[in-house]
């Protein structure tokens, strides 16, 4: 097929928006590559190049030669909705199948069937649903003329993103005719991702690489290990920085929390992750220059857009340098300038610790779960298999996605129940599983050399990324001071331990009931809890290490703790207002949460009664994995000692707080023996919110 290079030119200044621009080095010739049909290509670009417009361009010429739709596989929607916006403005008619937008399913796939779709939008995850492979793509696999895999190192077991569905596309590959278009593009592979490609989508690969050196940042590390002093710099540098940004944080407590420490500063941030309601909202905020900054999760990544952002930050360190190389890249794209500053703190190395070892399941979880489906021959919903193993919902869904890709697979998921298929899971599976965490674990030293680092930083990632640093320059801008003000460090404490969590009433109890208390379905309304509270998430900044500190270094909490309570209690005011005390006690612990409680009461200057009686030795709560093993843990382990109880609404206090179940069993206790509502509040939380 010829290639217009005029056509290709007027389609790219239609795009960008730009009368007078011009291909950036390899762009031209990539799409040639593409629409000549010379075989597939790789491409290997940084952040900003222009990867996308040599897709759209090359699908535009194609379908105006007459050729069949692209479909590209991209894995975040916030991703899809950029792309579909760029393609409108070049005349590409391209659409999206996705699970936020199931009310126009059906009528996306007969466009697809009557070809008025140039270019269909998928996550990898899409791949694995029957009914988009049998009445979508399998109605038009033979008329597509190009695949587009965006981040394709998400196929690699190497990639610092890898995605599990993205390894479907192996065997999509294997099976293309040998002169399909295929076209891969990314900005973060080493050497080792790429051979890693290579070996996937090959065998004659055509490798387009580029120089990954990013000019218009300064990058700088900034190690403040206390969260205060995280956030007191912060405050102090956005407020002074101009433009508008990005600042990353790891998990969706910590966007929340420092977004809502930013606007209590007077700054105009908002937090965006994967839990918020209206993230293209969001996004254009961003685009309108609305916001000063979001403070995001991942969940804002390779979908962000927007080429004159000043600064990037981050308020922890990723778990690799590729990672944060490309995180950075969203700034300084259409700047001389811009700042990609990464601090670093002592909760970095925990929570990347959790990641790792969450990634994948463990052989004994692998062995439990396949076990269990193997005793129940017409299969196990996820529901059923959690009453027969002691693992989380998260960790069984996950070995089941993971040991269902496999290839044979020895799980298969028919309607809502899993089902043995007579394969066994490899040893390879495992291979793969512990080679990934080797690397993760390389990484992260490797991004411990980067936060020490004084100098040198754009040298680092790019030598990490095997690419050429004899290009780099000295930094354009100053970098940005590390002192942190004392007054605004101890308002960041205070906001800190001003930062409660709100604990929510279980309604229902667990499937398969409470044998030994002879309950199931409905907690009746007279019988429930009533909302609660928390002072803090458990080892937290603020509250956290003291309340750490109190159970298992000094058997007894501090004053402090108790004047927290005190005061979260007036703040929060419950009503009606409770007019005793009582607590959840422990056999383990037996004077620790009664004299949390005592001291408590008579701040408030309540009666403090003992009436809840622990009875029998279980295993400690947080041992059980998952919400039903948590309520059948619980089940007949609590009794009410008193004849009566007081009719009147009762403060229920206790320590730790996981999985409810605890405070659940003990409020419908003292409902049901004649105590009015019943207000949970306990010093930590130990369910962490990722």
């Amino acid at each position: 097929m010829t290639f217009n290079v005029l056509r290709a030119l007027e389609l790219l200044r239609i795009g960008t928006g730009l009368p007078g621009a011009n291909f950036r080095d390899g762009q031209e010739d990539a799409i040639r590559y593409v629409v000549q049909g010379r075989g597939r290509l790789l491409v290997v670009q940084k952040t900003g190049w222009g990867k996308s417009l040599v897709y759209f361009i090359a699908n535009k010429l194609l379908r105006e030669a007459g050729a069949g739709p692209a479909l590209l596989v991209s894995p975040l929607l916030s991703l899809m909705r950029n792309q579909i916006l760029a393609a409108e403005r070049m005349g590409v008619r391209a659409r999206t199948i996705h699970s936020d937008n199931t009310d126009v399913w059906a009528q996306i796939e007969a466009s697809v069937r009557r070809d008025e779709v140039d270019m269909l939008l998928i996550s990898p995850e899409r791949l694995a649903n029957e009914h988009f492979r049998s009445q979508v793509l399998a109605g038009v696999a033979g008329k597509i003329a190009l695949l587009v895999i965006d981040e394709a190192h998400c196929i690699s077991d190497w990639g610092h993103d890898f995605r599990p569905h993205y390894r479907l596309l192996e065997r999509i590959v294997r099976q293309l005719p040998p002169n399909m278009r295929l076209l891969a593009t990314t900005a973060t592979a080493n050497d080792r991702v790429m051979k890693d490609l290579t070996a996937v989508l090959g065998p004659k690969l055509e490798i387009s690489r580029g120089d990954l050196n990013r000019p218009s940042l300064t990058l700088q590390t900034v190690r403040l290990p206390g969260q205060a002093e995280r956030l007191a710099w912060l405050a102090e540098q956005l407020e002074a920085l101009p433009g508008h940004g990005i600042v990353y944080t790891l998990t969706v407590r910590d966007a929340e929390r420092v977004a809502g420490w930013l606007k209590s500063c007077g700054l105009e941030v908002e937090a965006y992750t994967s839990e918020s309601l209206a993230r293209p909202e969001l996004e254009q905020s961003l685009q309108d220059n609305r916001v000063k900054a979001l403070v995001a999760t991942v969940a804002l990544g390779m979908g962000s857009d927007k080429p004159d952002l000043s600064f990037v930050i981050h308020y922890q360190s990723p778990g690799s340098v590729i990672a944060y190389y490309q995180q950075v890249g969203r700034a300084g794209r259409a700047l001389d300038a811009a700042y990609g500053v990464l601090l670093a703190g002592n909760e970095d190395a925990e929570i990347h610790d959790y990641f790792i070892r969450t990634a994948f399941p463990t052989r004994d979880e692998a062995r439990s779960v396949l076990a269990a489906l193997e005793a129940a021959h017409t299969g196990l919903s996820i529901l059923e298999l959690m009453n027969r193993v002691n693992i989380g919902k998260n960790r069984i869904d996950k070995a089941l996605e993971l040991m269902s890709l496999e290839s044979p697979a020895p799980v298969i998921k028919q309607d809502a129940k899993w089902l043995l298929t007579g394969a066994k899971l490899s040893d390879e599976f495992w291979e793969r599983v512990e080679g990934i965490t080797w690397v993760r674990r390389c990484e992260q030293r490797q991004m411990r050399e980067y936060v020490a680092l004084t100098s040198g930083h754009m040298e680092f990632l790019i030598r990490a990324l095997d690419g050429d640093p004899s290009t780099v320059h000295e930094p354009l801008l100053p970098p940005l001071t590390t002192e942190v003000s004392p007054a605004l460090v101890q308002e960041a404490v205070d906001y800190l331990r001003r930062n409660s969590l709100d604990w929510e009433p279980r309604k229902l109890w667990p499937a398969g009931g409470m044998p030994k208390y002879q309950l199931k379905g409905r907690i009746a309304a007279t019988e429930q809890a009533q909302p609660g509270r928390v002072l803090c998430e458990w080892g937290d900044a603020g509250w956290g290490e003291l309340v750490r500190k109190g159970k298992y270094d000094d058997g007894r909490f501090a004053d402090e703790l108790v004047s927290a309570c005190a005061k979260l209690l007036r703040e929060w005011n419950p009503q009606p207002a409770p007019r005793w005390v009582t607590c959840v006690p422990s056999l383990r612990h037996p004077g620790l949460a009664p004299d949390l409680a005592r001291r408590l009461a008579a701040s408030l200057g309540l009666p403090f009664r003992g009436v809840l009686q622990k009875i029998g030795e279980r295993p400690e709560q947080k041992t059980m994995a998952n919400s039903n093993q948590q309520a059948h843990n619980v089940d007949g382990t609590l009794a009410v000692t008193a004849e009566s109880l007081p009719g009147s609404p009762v403060l229920l206090v206790d320590d730790m707080v996981d999985s409810r179940w605890t405070m659940t069993v003990a409020a419908w206790l003292l409902r049901t023996h004649g105590a009015g509502e019943v207000w949970p509040l306990a010093l930590a939380s130990t369910g962490h919110r990722r």
